[in-house]
């Protein structure tokens, strides 16, 4: 069974950055689509940025939210998925997670999540 854990998060000032990191458990990591998740207090959880499979092409896509601001990347030799995030802002405050998006769901348990917390 694949595990996420998720680290780097914490308390910035809007402006601020923060790199998160998303280690997977197991060999299969390089094989699928990953992508980076947030959910705010009372809101569903929503996708903000993925990446494909070297064998996909490497093709990296932001939500429109956080496009040029974070930047997702992948390191396949130690399983491992990171996002950069710059120019933080309030709105931006949320639990980030990791997983493999496939079909509009998520091919993975959720791992437990990394906060993320924007304030001045």
């Amino acid at each position: 069974q694949v595990q996420l854990v998720e680290s780097g998060g914490g308390l910035v000032q809007p402006g601020g950055s923060l790199r998160l990191s998303c280690a997977v458990s197991g060999s299969i990591f390089r094989f699928y689509t990953m992508g980076w998740y947030r959910q705010a207090p009372g809101k569903q959880r929503e996708l903000v940025a993925h990446a494909s499979s070297a064998s996909s092409g490497s093709v990296t896509q932001y939500a429109d939210s956080v496009k040029g601001r974070f930047t997702i990347s992948r390191d396949n030799a130690k399983n491992t998925l990171f996002l950069q995030m710059n120019d933080l802002k309030p709105e931006d405050t949320a639990v980030y997670y990791c997983n493999s998006p496939i079909g509009g769901s998520r091919r993975w348990a959720w791992g437990q999540g990394t906060q993320v917390t924007v304030s001045s």
